[in-house]
């Protein structure tokens, strides 16, 4: 805001992730982000969500939810990391484990998933919850199956995405899912919980939807999703959705046709 006063550069201004959707529900925030928000020259959201938390605080005419992208080049199919378990189908949740994230709600729809289908769930990720879910899968009487693998960089993630027939989100606050973006990229269906900037990038023709903190509503939609005939195909269409509207290029080129439009079409 002080070079944009100083030497007349247009701001573009991107606001991204559930911290902002928390602060802007705090009333000593609110003034503040009004104020940045409207000091933009261009308004960027990492979901509709968050473009509509930003509207009603104030209404830019020039706002735009742009969801992140993803490197399709390194999320793509590839052989899986991790050897199947005969008679048994494996899910991945690649989630940090922090509350946000639900990962409890997925521990306890397990047992529920147990009574129709056999099932493994392989967690991909680590944080200040995971003794609490341990200790969790434990009670439950699901330790041997849930895999607690902790983290792992990012080059990693593609072919342990490959080794599992769905990824789960099960979130409680989510502005747009990278992680989820990049299963989808993998070819791997997705089922996501209903909130905040995932029913965008999910539907029926990818994956399914469940109601956040919902172990039964997830355990539904889970099996359903693990029986469906055409899971490959869904797998297939993620990719192709993932290519034609969130991959890296697309993003980078998006920003340049702003900034190009806000710099007059000149350098």
């Amino acid at each position: 805001m002080i070079a944009k006063r100083r030497y007349g550069l247009p701001m573009v201004l991107t606001l991204h992730t559930s911290h902002f959707l928390r602060l802007a529900r705090k009333p000593a925030w609110k003034p503040v982000l009004r104020r940045i928000i409207r000091a933009a020259d261009w308004l960027l959201a990492a979901s509709e969500e968050i473009r509509d938390v930003a509207l009603g605080l104030y209404p830019h005419p020039r706002a735009e939810a742009l969801t992140n992208g993803v490197d399709t080049e390194l999320f793509r199919p590839v052989e899986p990391a991790l050897p199947p378990r005969a008679g048994v189908h494996r899910i991945i949740v690649p989630r940090r484990l922090f509350q946000k994230n639900g990962v409890e709600y997925l521990i306890r729809a397990i047992p529920l998933v147990q009574r129709e289908l056999p099932v493994e769930a392989v967690l991909v990720g680590d944080g200040p919850e995971r003794s609490r879910l341990e200790a969790l899968a434990r009670e439950l009487g699901v330790a041997d199956r849930v895999r607690f693998l902790g983290a792992r960089p990012n080059t990693e993630m593609p072919a342990l995405l490959a080794s599992a027939e769905v990824a789960v989100f099960p979130s409680l606050l989510e502005a747009t899912s990278v992680a989820a973006l990049e299963a989808m990229s993998c070819q791997v269906p997705v089922a996501a919980s209903r909130v905040g900037g995932l029913p965008q990038i999910v539907d029926e023709t990818v994956g399914t939807l469940f109601e956040p903190a919902d172990p039964e509503s997830l355990a539904v939609a889970l099996v359903a999703l693990l029986v469906r005939p055409d899971l490959n195909a869904a797998g297939e269409a993620g990719r192709r959705r993932v290519v034609a509207h969130w991959s890296g290029e697309r993003l980078a080129r998006r920003h340049v046709e702003i900034y190009q439009g806000l710099l007059g079409g000149g350098r």
